[in-house]
């Protein structure tokens, strides 16, 4: 319960503080817990980062009060945090569609996005098999791509199939070096309001393997660099098994995110979040292709 009060008393503070510079730390202080955990927890449930949540609070307010009364433009622009009308003016018409100059126009529609209210209900119940481990550092050779945007599960999954598609010679590439065909490991990191960096990758434990590949590889070795990974404490529990286990791994993220780790003494720890993906391919197989599956590893550290 303390945690649901916590969340709800950060969106508060949010909607208090929508004409001001707002501190993250302040924000996240508000749910007790660190902006890293709140921030992360907050995208995982709701689909968008604290950073979009503000930006379409600010962008709604403002198109009613260029709606309601004769406000100049600057001067909402300069109340709702933009510095110049032409930085307003575009995120104005992304959102809502139109310019603000014609909000008053008769017939031009505005978009509205309503602030966030927790509701209690009765859920969980559910059994959800997990297990917390402790892995060394790790090392690993990949290639990334920033994905951007919304980070709806839609959106996330057609971002992740382009990204795939469009680079299986990386990806043999890599399988062939470290001879490992069955799995691959997609690191996500550096997460921001603008998106993450996430990686396709390969795991290795020798510290000189990345220099083998330069060796041998020489120009097209540039497109890979090494991934180094801390000792970590990780959360991990594992998608059902599916031709497509990448389509179930957001469920599953907000899942443990919403019902294991309120109650469990942990929280999200600032450091790159793992899948390892279990392929089991073999062409024709129908039945092995419908055994794969995800381990997804949450880094987790103790609440202070």
């Amino acid at each position: 319960m303390d945690w649901i009060i916590g969340i709800q008393k950060a969106i508060n503070y949010i909607e208090e503080h929508l004409t001001e510079e707002i501190d993250y730390d302040a924000v996240a202080a508000q749910s007790y817990s660190s902006s890293y955990h709140f921030q992360r927890v907050f995208s995982i449930l709701c689909g968008f980062t604290v950073g979009e949540y503000i930006r379409n609070r600010r962008l709604t307010l403002a198109g009613i009060e260029l709606a309601a009364d004769q406000a100049k433009v600057i001067d909402v622009a300069l109340k709702y945090g933009y510095e110049t009308p032409d930085s307003f003016t575009k995120a104005f018409r992304k959102f809502h569609g139109i310019l603000p100059s014609q909000v008053r126009t008769n017939g031009s529609n505005l978009k509205s996005f309503s602030p966030l209210v927790l509701k209690i209900s009765l859920e969980g119940g559910n059994i959800m098999d997990y297990r917390i481990e402790k892995k060394p550092e790790m090392l690993l050779t990949g290639y990334k791509r920033r994905f951007t945007g919304t980070r709806t599960p839609e959106a996330r999954s057609e971002q992740e199939c382009d990204f795939y598609v469009n680079t299986r010679m990386n990806q043999y590439i890599l399988h062939g070096m470290y001879r490992d065909c069955d799995n691959d490991y997609n690191i996500m990191t550096n997460f921001g309001d603008d998106g993450y960096d996430f990686y396709i990758a390969s795991r290795h434990d020798r510290e000189d393997a990345y220099e083998d590949m330069v060796d041998d590889l020489k120009e097209e070795a540039k497109r890979f660099e090494i991934i180094r990974i801390p000792e970590m404490l990780y959360l991990i529990c594992e998608t059902e098994r599916a031709k497509w286990p990448n389509l179930h791994t957001d469920a599953l993220r907000k899942k443990a995110v919403s019902e294991w780790l309120p109650t469990s003494g942990y929280e999200l720890a600032d450091a790159p979040e793992i899948e390892l993906v279990h392929w089991f391919y073999k062409r024709g197989d129908e039945k092995l292709n419908n055994s794969r599956y995800i381990e997804l590893w949450l880094p987790i550290r103790k609440v202070k």
